[in-house]
């Protein structure tokens, strides 16, 4: 192990390893966590990875001990990484004064404006420091690696999938924020992390991101659930915005409108079988 990476813990899991991390973060300047679980096929060889990006108030904790998506992995041979969802530690005023901004709520972009800027790099620590550094130290092919998340984190995968090309082979989401410019989740953040410029704000936005695609980025298709009971449906996720813009993009989506599922964990238990096995298919086909 990189003697720069911290094991915090480690458990035996359905034939694999459950491990929890921590290193310190060139690119946040503290701390960070995350967490990866291995499965047993790695005696044999690297394997391909799903990055999974939790949402508000969530860490790098939660996805491995309430989704049990861990037997999934053993089954088909993926490795599983979960980073924690913002710096942690910053000294920030005001960091942890709501739920939906600041400590808990990174939104998986670099922040531009102060105090923000200096610690609030998620996008750039998940994509040019974490994932080398796991490459590097894990039995984990980087050459196929799929990413999906929930509600933050469902906006987070669909965002850097469109904003960083070729880097995810596979890409699905649980109840996404898909259209962060016209929510108050994202007007919240966007205004905070980026500005009051709402022109910067639609490079974060998944939705406008799509739309400007001049070919579908993921030919195989990209799997949505989403719950109708879900009380955060109508005002922040819009997921017909997502819809609309694939739609006029040629971009293949299975958007899944769920009777009687919510916003929790609940909902990504049903449902993260068919979202993993969306995956293997893709990145072992």
């Amino acid at each position: 192990m990189n003697p720069d990476i911290k094991t915090l813990s480690e458990h035996g899991c359905f034939g694999g390893t459950q491990g929890f991390f921590e290193h310190a973060s060139r690119e946040i300047g503290l701390p960070m966590r995350f967490s990866v679980y291995l499965p047993p096929q790695v005696a044999q060889g690297p394997v391909p990875a799903l990055l999974y990006l939790a949402g508000l108030t969530c860490n790098e904790e939660t996805f491995m001990v309430k989704a049990g998506a861990q037997r999934l992995a053993a089954e088909h041979g993926l490795a599983l990484i979960a980073p924690d969802t913002s710096p942690r530690g910053a000294n920030v005023p005001g960091e942890s004064d709501s739920w939906d901004f600041g400590v808990g709520a990174g939104f998986y972009l670099d922040a531009t404006q102060e105090p923000w800027a200096t610690h609030w790099r998620m996008e750039s620590w998940i994509v040019t420091e974490l994932l080398p550094l796991l490459g590097q130290r894990f039995p984990i092919d980087l050459h196929r690696l799929g990413i999906f998340g929930h509600s933050m984190g469902g906006h987070g995968a669909l965002t850097l999938a469109l904003r960083h090309p070729g880097r995810f082979r596979s890409l699905s989401a649980f109840a996404p924020i898909c259209a962060p410019t016209e929510c108050p989740w994202g007007e919240k953040a966007f205004g905070g992390y980026l500005g009051a410029d709402r022109e910067a704000w639609l490079a974060h936005d998944a939705s406008a991101l799509m739309q400007s695609q001049t070919a579908a980025p993921y030919p195989e298709g990209i799997l949505v659930d989403q719950g109708l009971a879900d009380k955060f449906l109508a005002e922040q996720l819009h997921p017909h915005r997502l819809e609309a813009a694939c739609r006029a993009a040629g971009q293949p989506l299975v958007l899944r409108r769920q009777e009687g599922y919510d916003h929790g964990y609940y909902f990504v238990q049903s449902f993260v079988a068919d979202h993993v096995a969306h995956h293997a298919a893709v990145l072992k086909g």
